[in-house]
C-alpha cells in the first residue's frame, strides 16, 4: 500500500448554525490547517497515489479566502469540512481539520 499527506493552510470565514447559543454563531475566520491522507495499492500511470497539485487545487483552490457559508452545501465545522475533503480528493480515506491550537476534527472513510 501507498500512502502520501498533504499539508496545507486555508484561510477563510464562516459562522455555524447551531442548536445551542454560540460566539461561533457570528461570522468569524480562521486559519485552519488541512491534511489530507490518500492511499493506493497500486500507483497511476505516473507513479502516483494521487498529484499532490491536484489535491491542492481541490482544496485549497475551493476553500482559501472564502465564505465558507457561501460556497458549501452544509453547515461548515471543522468535522463537516473534512468529511467534504474524503469525498472530493482522489483516493483519499482520511483528512484532519485544525481550526485553532487544540481544536482539529478528523473524518476517516470506513473501509
Amino acid at each position: 500500500m501507498y500512502y502520501v499527506e498533504k499539508t496545507m493552510e486555508i484561510s477563510g470565514s464562516h459562522y455555524l448554525r447551531l442548536s445551542h447559543q454560540s460566539k461561533c454563531e457570528n461570522l468569524h475566520g480562521h486559519n485552519w490547517i488541512v491534511k489530507v491522507y490518500c492511499k493506493s495499492r497500486e500507483l497511476n500511470e505516473d507513479g502516483m497515489v494521487v498529484d499532490f497539485t491536484e489535491v491542492k487545487r481541490i482544496v485549497h483552490g475551493t476553500l482559501d479566502h472564502q465564505d465558507l457559508n457561501a460556497i458549501l452545501p452544509f453547515n461548515p465545522t471543522a468535522e463537516n469540512i473534512a468529511h467534504w475533503i474524503v469525498e472530493k480528493v482522489p483516493n483519499c480515506y482520511k483528512a484532519s481539520v485544525q481550526e485553532s491550537t487544540g481544536n482539529v476534527a478528523i473524518y476517516e472513510r470506513d473501509e
